[in-house]
C-alpha cells in the first residue's frame, strides 16, 4: 500500500550530534520516519574496541539520551525510527531501546536489529594479510556497508524502531522509501533520486546552513537553535525539502548544492550498495523560503562487491601543549618550539608537527605566518609513536618546558591516544551474510 508523501526527518548527523533539534522533529515534524545518522568510519572501530575491551556496551553511547528524549514523541506520532547506533552492537543497542521503553511506560514498542556487517572474521585471506601491512598495524574491525535489503525484511514487519550497524548512510532513508512506494530493488533510476535525497538529509544540519556558515560571505541566521532537516517524499522519489518554521538556519539553494558533493568523489558515479547514482543531472527549484524541490538524479546498476571500512592499531598519538603571554610571547614560544625540535630530533620528521594554535598550526608558515605581534601564544607538539614509551617522552617534554624552557609557559596539557588507521576494501557481496531479531517492550 502506498500513499502519495512520505515524510523522513533527520534527527542525527554524527555521534556526538545535538538531540533538541531531533526533538522537535519528533514532537512537531508529523513524521513518519526520523533517522538518526551516527556513525563516522573511525566510529565503528572505536566502538568494537570498546565492546571487546569492557570499557563500552559497543553501540552509541547517547544511545540512552536520544531514545529518552524521542519515544514518547515517536510513539504518539506514530513515527518509526531507523537508526546506526548499534554501531559493533546491535543486539545489545535493541535490548536496550526496549528496557528504556519499558521504563516510558512504552508496552509493546517492537524494535528490530539488523546484524551482518561485521565480516573481520570473514575477510578473504590475501585481503587480511595486504591490510596489515607492517607490524604496526594490527585489525581491529571490518565492517561491510550494508545497503537496504535487511532494511526491507525489517519494515515488512512493522517494527517501531530498528538499530543496525554498518548500514550506508542514504540507505537508512532509502529504505522506507522502497518499503513505501513499493520500488523494484533495479529501478535504478528512483533508487538513484531516492540515493539523492538521503546524501543531502545524513548530515543533518549540514543541510540547514550548519559547517555552511562563513559570516559576512554565507551568513545564516540563529545557528544556535538550528533547525535538522526533513524531506517531503513522493512516489517519484522527487522531494521536497524543508525545515521546521521557527528553527535557526538556513535551507537554500547553496546549502544543497554543497550538501550533494559532500563526501561525494564522482557526482556521476557515487557507489552505493543499492545504486550506483548519478547527481549530474540533479536539479534544485526554490518553491519558497527554506523549501527546496530536488530531482532529476538518476542511477544505473549497483556495484557487484561491498565496501568494508577496515580499522587497524596503528600505533599512539601523543600531543603536548603549553601557552606564553604577554610582551615578546611569539618570541619566547619560537624558542620552545626551538627546544622541542632538538630534543625530538630522534622523531622522523614526517610523524611529527609542533605549531602555534592560531597561528599556523593548520597550514604552515608559508601561508600562516602572522603579520602581527600576538598577545598570547600556544604551543602544541603532536607526534605519531609505535610504542606507548615513545609518546610519554614527548608529553614529558612539553611538561619540562615548566622549569627548562623560555620565562612564563604555563597551562600545560597532554594526552596519549590510541592512532586507530581506517583502509578501504571491497568483498563480494555473496560473503556477508545478514540477520534480523527483535526485542519487544
Amino acid at each position: 500500500m502506498t500513499t502519495n508523501t512520505l515524510r523522513i526527518g533527520s534527527g542525527a548527523g554524527f555521534a556526538g550530534d545535538r538531540i533538541d533539534p531531533a526533538v522537535d522533529l519528533a514532537r512537531n515534524g508529523r513524521l513518519d520516519y526520523l533517522v538518526f545518522e551516527c556513525l563516522a568510519e573511525r566510529t565503528i572501530a572505536l566502538a568494537q574496541l570498546a565492546r571487546h575491551s569492557g570499557c563500552g556496551a559497543g553501540f552509541d553511547p547517547m544511545l540512552r539520551e536520544r531514545m529518552e528524549a524521542v519515544l514518547p514523541h515517536c510513539a504518539e506520532n506514530r513515527t518509526r525510527i531507523i537508526s546506526n547506533m548499534g554501531a559493533a552492537n546491535p543486539r545489545d543497542a535493541a535490548a536496550e531501546t526496549a528496557a528504556i521503553a519499558r521504563s516510558l511506560g512504552l508496552a509493546g514498542l517492537r524494535v528490530a536489529w539488523v546484524q551482518g556487517d561485521d565480516v573481520l572474521d570473514h575477510l578473504p585471506p590475501d585481503l587480511a594479510s595486504s591490510l596489515a601491512l607492517d607490524c604496526r598495524e594490527k585489525l581491529i574491525s571490518a565492517n561491510a556497508y550494508l545497503g537496504i535489503e535487511p532494511l526491507l525484511e525489517c519494515l515488512r514487519q512493522q517494527p517501531d524502531v530498528i538499530l543496525t550497524g554498518r548500514v550506508a548512510d542514504p540507505s537508512l532513508f532509502l529504505a522506507p522509501m522502497v518499503h513505501q512506494f513499493g520500488w523494484s530493488l533495479d529501478h535504478w533510476n528512483r533508487l538513484g533520486q531516492g540515493t539523492a535525497v538521503g546524501h543531502l538529509l545524513e548530515c543533518a544540519g549540514q543541510l540547514t546552513g550548519g559547517y555552511f556558515a562563513d559570516p559576512g560571505f554565507k551568513d545564516v541566521p540563529d545557528l544556535a537553535h538550528l533547525g535538522f532537516p526533513l524531506a517531503e517524499i513522493e512516489e517519484s522519489g522527487e522531494a521536497v525539502l524543508t525545515k521546521l518554521n521557527g528553527t535557526g538556519g538556513a535551507l537554500t539553494l547553496d546549502t544543497c548544492k554543497e550538501q550533494i558533493l559532500y563526501e561525494v568523489h564522482d557526482p556521476s558515479r557515487y557507489l552505493t550498495p543499492d545504486v550506483t547514482a548519478d547527481f549530474t543531472g540533479i536539479r534544485f527549484t526554490p518553491l519558497g523560503p527554506n523549501r527546496i524541490r530536488v530531482s532529476g538524479a538518476r542511477g544505473v546498476e549497483r556495484p557487484s562487491t561491498l565496501k568494508v571500512s577496515v580499522g587497524l592499531h596503528n600505533g599512539f598519538i601523543a600531543e603536548g601543549q603549553i601557552s606564553y603571554a604577554g610582551p615578546g610571547a611569539l618570541a619566547r614560544a619560537s624558542l620552545a618550539r626551538d627546544i622541542l625540535e632538538s630534543r625530538l630530533s630522534w622523531i622522523p620528521a614526517d610523524n611529527i608537527h609542533i605549531g602555534f594554535i592560531g597561528l599556523n598550526s593548520l597550514h604552515g608558515e608559508a601561508l600562516s605566518a602572522p603579520s602581527f605581534e600576538p598577545y598570547e601564544v600556544r604551543v602544541r607538539a603532536a607526534a605519531r609513536f609505535l610504542l606507548s614509551s615513545e609518546a610519554r617522552k614527548l608529553m614529558q617534554e612539553v611538561e619540562s618546558l615548566y622549569v627548562n624552557g623560555p620565562a612564563g609557559g604555563g597551562g600545560v596539557r597532554t594526552s596519549m591516544r590510541e592512532n586507530i588507521a581506517m583502509e578501504a576494501a571491497f568483498i563480494p557481496r555473496a560473503s556477508v551474510t545478514t540477520d534480523i531479531g527483535w526485542e519487544v517492550a
